[in-house]
């Protein structure tokens, strides 16, 4: 007998951890609910793990088996679940994160301590820490040297899932639900979890949007993205399959599908599968990076000779979380957050770079807050993004370039559709009046959208504090 610990991977194909287990089979499916896991989870993110772990429940159901539900700490339940079982091996699938590693450590001596084997396997990204490096033999700190040798590394094929043969004819346990976990229900609407609808989700993507993923991508109204993010957080999908579809997607690539809504000479078909291939690289290069710096999750990956100067004004930082910085890309964002779980990549830049470059708070307050409310929160993506808007990270933003809010929203969403959506106090207003709100008078305000606030900063001033305070940390000031 063998017993498969899910973790971040709730799918039974392309799972090479579950299918090493089936191999050597019969298998038995284990997931466990871990305190200190879900002490750094939000509502969110649980609510779609809950709606997944039921749809992989009903798959082993399907085949004649079952999942088995544990709670506690995995390093004394899994030992318990062997013994239960009369499993000869433990297999899993590795995570990356400083937390999943000592905790994994911890897990193979308990088994070990308890005569099980264990074998954990390489399956969340393409390729595994340690193996994408410098001549030198050190991992990449820049993302272009990494994506060359990434991008021509090849792929291995999805792993196909098991036969019902493969699995034990177990009883398996009943979910628990929020309230059960501790958990609050989302703010937002969390989207369908799953396998088939993450394989629904890819398919659209590949039938039209991937082909004009480069133009269009950082236009939050052009429906240009995958909406994948959730899924290879969670692992509905497997990496290897998403990969195989753009492939295929690349193969079948006409010049018909260059042509972009705006009209432009835009990159073709093939080089937009390319530019979505390559997001999913920096995917891999962020999960890298934590890999050789697990303190990154709370600590600059960036050496300035000086403490960066956060203001930390605390009423600012409450604005920009209830969207109302008079800023209105901004706001749009996030109240999207709030509504959706979920926030345009375009526009996460955008309150990235606002909430570190204008309202020059610490991007660990950022960083918090999306984990709190994205049902996508990723600990090594997440955090290569916000210290990338801080100008703190790994091949990062230079601190002198600072985001303007009203040209991205203007650029981005010119006809301010995507804000009207999120911010209803503009839904009256011209596009013109939206782009310049910034620069109308109160009155003049009032008169547009009453119920709307002016900004609670002005960019320019604050770009120039910004600036300072960057040149001080570098010690420019000396």
């Amino acid at each position: 007998m063998q017993i498969h610990w899910h973790r971040r991977d709730l799918r039974a194909s392309d799972n090479r951890g579950l299918s090493v287990a089936s191999e050597a089979g019969p298998v038995v499916p284990v997931f466990v609910f871990d305190r200190d896991v879900l002490a750094h989870a939000g509502p969110p993110r649980v609510r779609f793990m809950l709606d997944a772990l039921s749809t992989l429940r009903d798959w082993y159901r399907d085949h004649g088996s079952d999942l088995v539900v544990a709670h506690g700490d995995p390093r004394e339940v899994l030992p318990e679940l062997a013994a239960e079982y009369d499993a000869e091996r433990v297999v899993w699938n590795k995570d990356y994160s400083g937390l999943a590693r000592e905790r994994d450590s911890e897990v193979r001596q308990a088994l070990n301590d308890a005569d099980v084997a264990r074998e954990s396997v390489h399956d969340a990204i393409h390729h595994e820490p340690g193996s994408i490096t410098t001549n030198a033999g050190d991992p990449y700190s820049v993302y272009t040297y990494f994506w060359k040798k990434w991008r021509d590394r090849q792929k291995h094929d999805p792993y196909p899932e098991p036969d019902a043969d493969d699995l034990a004819e177990i009883a398996g346990d009943d979910l628990p639900t929020l309230e059960d976990l501790g958990f609050d229900d989302p703010e937002g609407t969390v989207q369908q979890a799953g396998t088939e609808a993450a394989r629904e989700r890819l398919a659209d993507f590949c039938e039209d949007a991937i082909y004009r993923y480069e133009a269009d991508r950082d236009y939050m109204t052009r429906d240009a993205t995958s909406r994948l993010s959730t899924d290879l957080k969670f692992g509905t999908i497997g990496i290897r399959e998403v990969y195989a579809a753009t492939e295929q997607a690349r193969a079948e690539a006409t010049d018909a599908d260059a042509d972009a809504e705006d009209g432009d000479d835009s990159a073709g078909p093939v080089e937009s599968v390319e530019e979505f291939q390559s997001q999913l690289a920096w995917r891999e290069f962020y999960t890298h990076v934590l890999f050789f710096n697990p303190e990154v999750v709370s600590q600059n990956y960036k050496e300035y000779e000086r403490d960066i100067a956060w203001e930390n004004d605390e009423d600012l930082l409450q604005a920009w979380k209830d969207g109302e910085t008079g800023y209105p890309i901004v706001d749009a964002g996030m109240r999207q957050l709030r509504e959706e779980a979920y926030m345009h990549n375009r526009v996460r830049m955008i309150v990235a770079s606002f909430l570190t470059k204008d309202l020059l708070i610490d991007w660990r307050e950022g960083y918090d807050w999306f984990r709190e409310k994205l049902a996508d929160h990723d600990t090594a993506n997440d955090n290569g993004g916000w210290q990338w808007a801080a100008s703190t990270g790994t091949d990062a933003q230079p601190y002198f370039r600072i985001f303007n809010p009203m040209t991205q929203g203007e650029r981005y969403d010119p006809d301010a559709e995507y804000i009207k959506e999120y911010v209803p106090e503009l839904d009256a207003a011209s596009p013109k009046a939206i782009h310049e709100w910034h620069e109308l008078t109160d009155f003049e305000r009032r008169r547009v959208a009453e119920d709307y606030p002016a900004p609670v900063v002005d960019h320019s001033e604050r770009r120039e504090r910004a600036l300072e305070m960057f040149e001080t940390a570098r010690g420019d000031d000396d």
